[in-house]
């Protein structure tokens, strides 16, 4: 193998697609996927790739500097691209000290052991930071998010991986450390754990529950399909230039309102459901607190400098989305009953 690169957060749902990516494109590649399997982190994610000659999962905490210390100076990795963080604004809202643990305190460890085993040789050696456009706070009703926009965070999530951002610039600057950021709008696509917007209400119209939305629904949000934000860090990991971010978007703007009404379009042709029964389960409900009104990244720079651009429109991706879980009710029934839990001791025990 020519290369060892560590992907941390690799069981997750992002992290899952990037760790497909880099397995099947490049066999001359050892990857580790450093997971600590908290709820979002999902082997059987996986299970397609597990058993490839160069593929390897650890179980280990980013949290714990003693652990990945001693992990990497036993793999000596050329890289590593990190996306092991708590994401999910209401539970940053409900317990925020988690976050700083492994957002922020789990980024620096990361860092520090890197810095260790590399000891100043960074000679073709990266260090990957895999982020978020909220870091960046809400805009109005014009205008869209660069790489130059000030950072303006509003939640406990946002706060943390601004601060995880900082901290990697920071280690850029002072001690030469080769490192590039990207900052990605709103993931959907398969495999996702199903509290955010797009699965839950996937979940739930197939359970006829209620579809609930925060407010009055017209919070506005770009969405990128998870197989092309695998294919733009491809991109950045290999042709970045060192020390800079890049802005990873998906060209695709949609209040919330209306995002999920044309989930339940989709949901009503392909389950064979009157038109329009599916949105009889919109529910609005109270809004949560410091919530951004709009997110929207311009992704002009990735795609001058490394030719990205998205490969599928919204309603495409949307419909490849669901398609996904449909055909895995499996999944889907192992993810919210917790069965999925236990793959990890099947499989590695």
């Amino acid at each position: 193998m020519q290369k060892t690169i560590v992907i941390t957060g690799g069981a997750g749902f992002i992290g899952s697609h990037v760790v497909r990516e880099f397995v099947v494109k490049y066999s001359h590649y050892r990857i580790v996927n450093l997971d600590v399997l908290t709820y979002a982190g999902n082997l059987e994610n996986l299970r397609d790739i597990e058993d490839k000659e160069n593929y390897t999962f650890v179980k280990q905490d980013i949290r714990d500097f003693d652990g990945v210390l001693s992990l990497f100076r036993a793999l000596k990795p050329d890289a590593v691209i990190h996306l092991a963080a708590e994401s999910h604004v209401d539970r940053s809202i409900s317990d925020p000290t988690s976050f700083v643990t492994t957002n922020v305190l789990g980024t620096v460890n990361l860092l520090n052991a890197v810095r260790e085993v590399w000891a100043g040789n960074y000679a073709g050696k990266l260090f990957h930071h895999v982020s978020t456009d909220e870091v960046y706070g809400t805009l109005g009703d014009v205008g869209l998010f660069t790489e130059e926009t000030s950072y303006d965070p509003h939640s406990p999530y946002s706060a943390s991986k601004a601060a995880s951002d900082h901290f990697v610039r920071a280690y850029h600057d002072t001690y030469g450390l080769p490192i590039v950021i990207t900052n990605c709008s709103n993931n959907y696509g398969p495999n996702h754990f199903p509290e955010k917007l797009i699965p839950l209400c996937i979940h739930n119209i197939l359970n006829n529950k209620p579809l609930p939305i925060y407010g009055d629904g017209k919070f506005t949000r770009d969405w990128l399909y998870v197989v092309d934000h695998a294919r733009a860090i491809d991109l950045v990991f290999h042709g970045g230039r060192h020390g800079e971010s890049y802005n990873v978007g998906g060209f695709n703007e949609w209040q919330n309102i209306d995002l999920v009404k044309e989930l339940c379009r989709q949901m009503d042709e392909k389950l064979g459901r009157r038109a329009g029964t599916s949105a009889q389960l919109i529910t609005f409900v109270k809004d949560r607190p410091g919530h951004d009104l709009r997110y929207a990244i311009d992704a002009t720079k990735i795609n001058r400098e490394l030719g990205y651009t998205p490969t599928v429109t919204f309603e495409e991706g949307l419909s490849h989305t669901i398609d996904w879980y449909l055909a895995n009710p499996d999944w889907l029934a192992n993810v919210t009953s917790g069965a999925y839990q236990s793959y990890y001791e099947q499989q590695y025990k």
